[in-house]
């Protein structure tokens, strides 16, 4: 009896072995060469057009990345990887893709050249955690007592290949400022920046060099009613989440009144609802009420009369920063365990005082002196709403690098030092090693630079010779004991030369850069793994019942 073909009944189609490498890695190229020209001080900005017609334009990878609507299985994996960047440091998203192709390209060269990924994969695991090693031993320089100087640096370097790098000496001393004024200790005595207390309100008008710091939380929306006081203090704070309005009858619910006086008092009975529900509020001693839902007309004019600042619709993730600055508790309901309703002054958060002033064109109610953590706004004014969206993300990753710079303590050299060294250090590595992950290693080495040489492309300056002087910089550094302070030799971008970049001020915190070789390697290992793949077909059966 003959046998037909070996092959399992799969309804859809199965690919394998070189086939879904290559089509692994042609993907990932894909999206690295999207962002590929965005990276460093010269980068490019990219415009993208989403479905409903919306622009957005930008440098930074992990948006670049999140609105591109990736298809592939394998590409997906690089944009999951820019957002976890985005996440854990909050700069160095284009970077980490860049580099996870690029180990991808090498590592798919070499399994044509018949080296198995196992080999390729252990290889690649031993060269991360050697590079990581000698990063913090090696090249991670030690800011005992970091002075203002070196965070300014560390914020212009974050902010030079984006849009807002020509101001970047205001800007940086504005996100360092707004750090360290939400500085805090937590329980366990650790000092902790958390960045999320850090407001920044967009208004249009005048320059981007007129936007400022405010000690205060901002809020984007004015008093409820004109007969509000505009400034109270010291203020008591309720923060609510429910309606304010006109309790009306539950859906569903049937009345039958047999008399219209009924009718009348259901509803008086209504209106009174509300009424109590104000009144327990201000009897608690609130005199700043925010809620995220309505609160009607009827309602306000009893804040009025008792002089207190009503706000409403305002924002969910504006509230929880509130209700933990000033110690409020947000409350959704008033019913208690008796199935009473209940406000208890203990739910109210304490401010020094809460006003009401306008920024451009618009009401902006701020609230000052948080009991009990720090909170600061930054005002950004720029001429359109593209320019000030781009601002946003550039302020939010240096604000996430100065944080990321203050908790660890460690900055590197920026400019694509760090990968020149790595690269020469770990191809040293690989000649001293007599196994298999030799090549891998030798692999992972070459494609570190290729961060220096996106560099110098962008900067339209000649990449290969710029990279072979780096790496010549770089050995010098390494095999000669005199000459140990070339190691933090990068690229100077505008010159097109090199320069020592930890004297220029180019500066990064150090757990970027781990965090960069650690990410990428994980996310190439995971794609290298794959060598087979089954892509399902609908079943058209199902959809016919």
């Amino acid at each position: 009896m003959a046998f037909s073909a070996q092959t399992p009944d799969i309804l859809g189609e199965r690919q394998s072995g070189q086939d879904v490498r290559t089509q692994n890695v042609v993907a990932c190229q894909a999206v690295a060469n999207i962002v590929k020209s965005s990276l460093g001080p010269v980068g490019l900005d990219k415009m993208l057009v989403d479905d409903i017609g919306d622009v957005t334009i930008t440098n930074d990878g992990a948006t670049i990345l999140k609105m591109l609507e990736v298809e592939h299985p394998a590409a997906k994996v690089l944009v999951e990887l820019a957002e976890l960047q985005d996440k854990e440091v909050g700069d160095g998203t284009t970077s980490v893709v860049i580099v996870a192709a690029e180990l991808l390209k090498r590592a798919n060269d070499l399994v044509r050249n018949k080296i198995h990924p196992t080999s390729i994969i252990s290889g690649f695991r031993l060269a991360m955690r050697e590079a990581c090693k000698y990063v913090d031993e090696k090249l991670a320089v030690k800011v005992d007592k970091l002075g203002k100087d070196s965070l300014v640096n560390c914020a212009k370097t974050s902010m030079s290949s984006k849009l807002i790098a020509d101001d970047s000496d205001f800007f940086a001393n504005l996100v360092v400022d707004a750090v360290q004024s939400v500085k805090m200790t937590n329980a366990r005595g650790e000092v902790k920046y958390p960045i999320k207390g850090i407001n920044i309100l967009k208004a249009h008008g005048k320059s981007a060099r007129d936007s400022y710091l405010l000690n205060g939380y901002a809020l984007n929306t004015g008093r409820a009613a004109q007969g509000m006081p505009v400034r109270v203090s010291p203020a008591k704070i309720a923060c609510l989440d429910f309606n304010l309005q006109k309790t009306k009858m539950q859906l569903g619910v049937q009345v039958v009144v047999t008399d219209p006086r009924e009718l009348e008092k259901i509803r008086q009975r209504e209106a009174d609802m509300t009424k109590e529900r104000i009144e327990k509020i201000l009897k608690a001693g609130a005199n700043v009420v925010l809620t995220t839902k309505g609160i009607d007309d009827m309602a306000l004019k009893y804040f009025v009369e008792a002089g207190a600042i009503a706000v409403r619709r305002v924002r969910k993730e504006d509230m929880r920063h509130i209700a933990k600055a000033t110690g409020a508790t947000m409350v959704s309901t008033f019913a208690d365990m008796e199935g009473d309703e209940t406000y208890d002054s203990s739910f109210i958060g304490h401010a020094d005082e809460v006003v009401e002033e306008r920024i451009s064109d618009d009401d902006v109610v701020l609230i000052k002196g948080t009991k009990t953590t720090s909170v600061v706004s930054l005002i950004l004014r720029g001429a359109n709403d593209y320019m000030l969206d781009e601002m946003d993300r550039a302020l939010h990753d240096a604000l996430s690098i100065v944080k990321r710079t203050l908790e660890s303590n460690t900055v590197v050299a920026g400019g694509g030092a760090v990968e020149a060294a790595l690269s020469v250090y770990l191809e040293y590595l690989a000649t001293t090693l007599g196994s298999r992950e030799q090549l891998a290693i030798a692999e992972f080495a070459e494609s570190l630079l290729i961060i220096p040489k996106v560099l110098a492309v962008n900067a339209a300056k000649d990449a290969t010779e710029l990279v072979a002087k780096l790496r010549a910089y770089h050995h010098t550094a390494q095999t000669k004991a005199d000459k140990k302070h070339l190691s933090s030799m990068g690229l100077d971008l505008s010159k097109g030369t090199i320069r020592n970049n930890l004297e220029a001020g180019v500066i990064e915190p150090a757990m970027s850069k781990v965090k960069i070789l650690q990410f990428a390697t994980e996310a190439a290992i995971t794609i290298l793994r794959i060598d087979d793949m089954i892509k399902l077909v609908k079943d058209e059966s199902q959809g016919e019942e």
